[in-house]
């Protein structure tokens, strides 16, 4: 007799869509706890820039894999799909929901399709990659495997680096298929506003973001692991790392990382249509 699959519910949308808003409301009436799918807000510190929730957000749900690393540590797929996995039987155990909310969309795939190709890490190779630039990694994974270049981000620089380690390794990355065995049984809400609204949306919260304390937030956090570690902690770190470098102005601050976060939230968009698709 086969094992019953656990339920999960997973909540995804680009950045500003309200996931936060939408995956507690899911909590309260479902009985339901939530699971941070963020790449980022695992680390102690960094709250404004990856717009952490907040105690008060929270409404009394219990929230997961929040704050559970300083940032001068890694946090990899691996150590989210261990971690995440745990949790998931814990709560199912307890007699909830386990509700699954974020933005990093290469989390869930590792999750319920499966991590990529075990490839050892290419100490050589890396530092010469080191060397070029976003856009000539991102040229580069294109060129080889487009495929698995519509599923990056092409400014993260961690990821684009690791797909030409396993591309140089196995000529492209394998494609993850979904498991038939997968122990979860797994509903979907796909949070996916229009253009407009998003785009408006993302210029309040970056407007916020800034009155909260942003530039200070990201100070301390340069102080503590240093302008190459700060590169690898998503956008905002990186644009106002420039700024207190002396490389960009403080006027150039809001329209810079607009502009980012709108091409970031582009391309998450195109991921949530792909999966709309494979999911029919």
């Amino acid at each position: 007799m086969t094992e019953a699959k656990i339920p999960i519910l997973c909540v995804i949308g680009p950045t500003a869509s309200g996931k936060t808003s939408r995956s507690v409301a899911e909590a309260k009436a479902r009985g339901g706890e939530i699971i941070s799918v963020d790449s980022r807000q695992v680390y102690r510190g960094l709250d404004i820039g990856t717009e952490k929730v907040t105690p008060e957000e929270m409404q009394g749900v219990p929230h997961h894999l929040l704050d559970i690393r300083d940032p001068e540590e890694r946090y990899s797929a691996g150590d989210f799909v261990r971690d995440a996995s745990q949790l998931i039987e814990e709560i199912h155990a307890r007699g909830k929901l386990p509700i699954l909310a974020g933005g990093t969309h290469f989390y869930f795939d590792a999750l319920l399709h499966g991590l990529p190709a075990e490839v050892p890490e290419n100490t050589a190779l890396r530092a010469e990659l080191e060397k070029l630039s976003d856009e000539e990694l991102f040229a580069r994974v294109r060129e080889a495997d487009p495929r698995r270049a519509e599923e990056l981000d092409p400014k993260n620089r961690r990821r684009l680096i690791r797909a030409l380690e396993i591309i140089v390794t196995l000529g492209s990355v394998p494609r993850r298929r979904a498991d038939s065995g997968s122990r979860y049984r797994s509903k979907w809400i796909v949070i996916d506003p229009p253009k407009e609204v998003l785009r408006e949306r993302i210029d309040i919260r970056l407007k916020d973001a800034f009155a909260r304390g942003l530039i200070d937030e990201v100070r301390r956090t340069r102080e503590r692991v240093g302008d190459a570690r700060l590169n690898e902690l998503g956008l905002e770190y990186r644009i106002v790392g420039e700024y207190l470098r002396g490389e960009r102005s403080e006027d150039s601050l809001f329209p810079a990382l607009s502009a980012k976060l709108w091409h970031y939230a582009r391309h998450q968009k195109a991921w949530l249509r792909k999966l709309a698709l494979a999911s029919k």
